[in-house]
């Protein structure tokens, strides 16, 4: 018989029944509750309402977030027993981007994150340019990081996150503070990317790009799918009401 014995597994981001609970004012709140999903496929949107738990989700697969129960498995690397090695395969983009940049103009920032991969300070420095003309910022490479609108800060912390070339790249509603233009620039950026991306976002348009998508509902995965599916029953549920929930007419005040 022909070809391996023990084929190898498409590489994924799993969560097998985690929990994740925190510390609030009241006491113990639970932030995801007993969720599991394998995600294999190249672009994974997850939707959901603000406070959902999709952040959350996103930032247990580089050791961001521990779970309080369950396990949590990234292309093979446990980020509770292996952080680093977890943050080594991950790429990950607040979406704040003044939560990561870290130097005063955006080449500098871009160095930085080259500086262990790069030892030679001319090629980092072209490098780091190489990566601001892909982001249409080769002009503001000196400007100081508070001259730049939302929307460029946001591709130069891409910029620094991709310049180190990870095997996934998550993104926490990358869209949020980009026009149009810039939208559309960073749709285009992504789609020439060979990382399996993780992307959380209420942009609609962006989720329909992705070959799967999952929908977080008040801590729990509620459903995931294709998109041509998903997507239409996530506009349902949010103008009649979730499973579960009574329906929008029916609500008690």
């Amino acid at each position: 018989m022909g070809g391996d014995a023990h084929p190898a597994r498409t590489p994924a981001l799993r969560c097998t029944d985690v929990t994740v609970v925190a510390d609030g004012p009241r006491g113990p709140v639970t932030i995801l509750d007993r969720v599991d999903c394998s995600f294999t496929a190249p672009r994974t949107a997850v939707i959901g309402l603000n406070g959902s738990g999709k952040s959350t989700l996103l930032r247990l697969f580089n050791a961001l977030v521990t779970p309080s129960a369950g396990t949590v498995d990234t292309h093979g690397v446990d980020p509770v027993a292996s952080p680093r090695q977890a943050r080594s395969l991950v790429g990950f983009v607040f979406t704040d981007p003044a939560s990561q940049i870290l130097m005063p103009t955006p080449l500098e920032d871009i160095e930085l994150s080259l500086r262990t991969r790069i030892r030679d300070r001319q090629l980092r420095t072209r490098t780091a340019t190489g990566w601001l003309r892909r982001m249409g910022l080769q002009e503001r490479a000196h400007h100081s990081v508070f001259d730049l609108s939302g929307g460029e800060r946001q591709l130069v912390a891409l910029a620094a996150v991709l310049a180190v070339e990870p095997s996934v790249l998550v993104l926490d509603e990358p869209t949020t503070l980009l026009d149009l233009r810039n939208r559309l620039q960073l749709r285009e950026l992504l789609d020439g990317l060979p990382q399996q991306q993780l992307i959380s976002t209420h942009d609609l348009e962006l989720a329909a790009t992705a070959q799967h998508v999952a929908v977080v509902h008040a801590a729990r995965l509620i459903e995931q799918g294709p998109p041509e599916r998903v997507i239409p029953r996530y506009r349902r549920w949010c103008e009649h009401g979730f499973p579960d929930e009574a329906p929008t007419g029916d609500r008690s005040a």
